[in-house]
Order: structure tokens, then sequence, then C-alpha cells
């Protein structure tokens, strides 16, 4: 997990996707254009919360997002998507 100078602020997370499926179960490989975005990530960063929101995901924690989710930002080359707290489906 790398080290992120970016501090998500109130109930935002800033997660680093995993990378997509490139082969599928049974061995065949995916072209580019037919990979799913990954709906899936490692939290790098949490804000502090709100009065209202307390913080239930921490930095390290996987989790599982819609597809849809988060605005996807690009710091020093890496992917990652910011998003609030809520967009997070679960920990697994």
């Amino acid at each position: 997990m790398s080290e992120v100078k970016i501090k998500p602020l109130a109930d935002r997370v800033l997660v680093e996707p995993m990378e997509a499926e490139t082969k599928t179960a049974s061995g065949i490989f995916i072209p580019d254009t037919a990979k799913e975005k990954p709906q899936r990530g490692t939290v790098v960063a949490v804000g502090s919360g709100t009065n209202d929101i307390k913080m239930e995901v921490k930095k390290g924690d996987v989790v599982l997002y819609g597809k849809y989710a988060g605005t996807e930002i690009s710091v020093d080359g890496k992917d990652y998507l910011i998003m609030k707290q809520s967009d997070v489906l679960a920990i697994i």
C-alpha cells in the first residue's frame, strides 16, 4: 500500500481500486475493452467524519463499492477513487 499525500475531508474515503480481472475462472483471457470496472479496493486514507457520521472504515480495509461510486483522481501516476463513506457497500 502506498503513502498518499491526500487527506479526505469529513466523511470521505480514498480508495485504491484493485486491478480488473484479466482472466475468467475457466482461464479465458479478457480483452481490455470487455473488462468490468473493479468494485473492490483498499482504503488508503479516511476523513475524520462529521458530527453526524462516525467513520467505520479505516486505512487498510478492503472494501466493496458501487460500480459508479466515487470520483476518479490520479496522483503521481496512480489512479484512486474518492467517495463518501456511504458509497462503501461492505468491508471484506
